[in-house]
């Protein structure tokens, strides 16, 4: 039986994508019950597809019979973050041939956010953090730049599975802190890592605005550079930049 179109797409891939999103925003693991609640679908339609995507790999159920998403989607979100950091790429080297120092891209992933792409420093002194490395949110100006974009009961709850260790005695240990760190975030529209990640780094970052995926680029390097006056020339380069990367991604987007 042919499948009937929803609007401009078809229904089932719809369905499939709904249930993968809420499966990913319930951050680890998700009853059939609980997906008929956010779906709005039956549990027969739930439960056919659910089967389809656990053969698939792309969803897994758990012994207690709750469901998560499956290995599978991690090639696919891989070669997404790839794709993504080599779009950002002549933005980031823009920043650094502004600014002097390391400018990086990062992408929320569950409950941490993963660096996409870097351009270094040319300073012998120099921030330096690894593509693919995987970091908390409430402790880097990338993660709490993307927190801000969120509501409230999102933040707490990712946070909440994450933790919130303090590797420096700078960096934020509750969520009512970090609360109204992003208030403050919000208001002047960029976000600053002070020493919360590593002593000696300061950052300062931004969003990318309508990205598909929460996302945020920074500079930063040590605070002997890093400081009030580079602060004034990194807010309207980053502004540029995210600026840039957003209408690419709206382009490719078709």
């Amino acid at each position: 039986m042919a499948e009937r179109a929803a609007g401009a797409g078809v229904q089932s891939v719809e369905r499939v994508f709904e249930l993968l999103e809420l499966i990913a925003d319930a951050g680890g693991a998700v009853s059939l019950s609980e997906l008929a609640g956010s779906a709005g679908l039956p549990l027969p339609t739930i439960h056919r597809l659910l089967r389809t995507l656990v053969g698939l790999g792309y969803a897994r159920q758990l012994p207690n019979r709750r469901y998560a998403l499956g290995p599978k989607l991690i090639r696919l979100g891989e070669g997404a973050n790839q794709q993504l950091g080599a779009l950002a790429m002549p933005q980031l080297k823009q920043l650094v041939d502004a600014l002097g120092e390391t400018a990086n891209m990062a992408v929320l992933d569950a409950d941490m956010v993963v660096y996409v792409a870097q351009v270094p420093s040319p300073h012998a002194m120099r921030m330096f953090t690894e593509v693919g490395r995987r970091v908390h949110t409430h402790d880097t100006g990338v993660g709490k730049a993307i927190l801000a974009q969120l509501p409230e009961e999102k933040v707490r709850s990712l946070v909440a599975r994450a933790g919130m260790p303090t590797p420096t005695g700078h960096s934020i240990g509750s969520a009512e802190s970090l609360l109204a760190d992003l208030d403050r975030i919000r208001e002047r529209g960029y976000s600053v890592d002070e020493q919360e990640q590593e002593l000696g780094v300061r950052c300062f970052a931004m969003a990318v605005p309508d990205a598909p995926a929460p996302a945020a680029v920074s500079v930063s390097g040590p605070v002997s550079r890093v400081d009030a006056a580079f602060a004034e020339r990194a807010v309207p380069a980053l502004r540029s930049a995210v600026e840039q990367i957003s209408a690419e991604l709206n382009r490719a987007a078709g």
